[in-house]
């Protein structure tokens, strides 16, 4: 049996290499084995991954399929971070695709489900705050998008990412809070 979860790393390094078509072969083959497996998460991230790989090369209504098939995936395991993670790229696939009536609901949803954890990963919930924050500030929501702006900027504090501290504080500014 394929390690799926091995084939996923040396995928998604692929990809941040810049090796797409590998990247792309690495996560179907993990797919067709978590399929064969019956192992829903290894399923849900292999399809969330091979998403992100389609978006970067412009395959954006095949990444729309398979990040829908990630949620429906998600929600039949018991992991609600998983599912927290499947939704909010949900939500990032329609906001590019200027689809923001149906990102909305996404974000929130996954916030939920990340607030609702016992100890989420702060660069997650700011990952997951940042892109509803932007929302908000698109649709004209600017004390939404304050408040969520601010949350983000904490959370990529506590996960020591300064680029999305800095990129909280202009946003920030730029709705006019000091």
């Amino acid at each position: 049996m394929d390690n799926v979860e091995a084939i996923i790393d040396v995928a998604w390094r692929a990809r941040r290499e810049g090796r797409h078509q590998d990247a792309e072969l690495g996560l179907r083959r993990a797919i067709g084995a978590s399929r064969a497996s019956g192992d829903g998460r290894q399923l849900a991230a292999a399809l969330g991954k091979l998403a992100h790989v389609l978006r970067d090369l412009g395959r954006h209504d095949e990444a729309l399929r398979l990040t829908e098939e990630a949620v429906v995936v998600s929600r039949g395991t018991d992991d609600r971070l998983l599912l927290a993670h499947a939704v909010r790229h949900l939500g990032d696939v329609h906001r590019d695709a200027g689809r923001l009536a149906e990102a909305d609901p996404c974000y929130a949803e996954a916030l939920a489900l990340y607030r609702a954890a016992d100890a989420p990963d702060p660069l997650d919930v700011a990952n997951a705050l940042r892109p509803a924050a932007l929302l908000k500030a698109s649709q004209g929501r600017s004390a939404e998008a304050l408040a969520l702006f601010s949350e983000a900027r904490t959370r990529y504090q506590e996960a020591g990412i300064e680029a999305g501290v800095e990129e909280c504080a202009r946003n920030i500014a730029t709705l006019g809070r000091p």
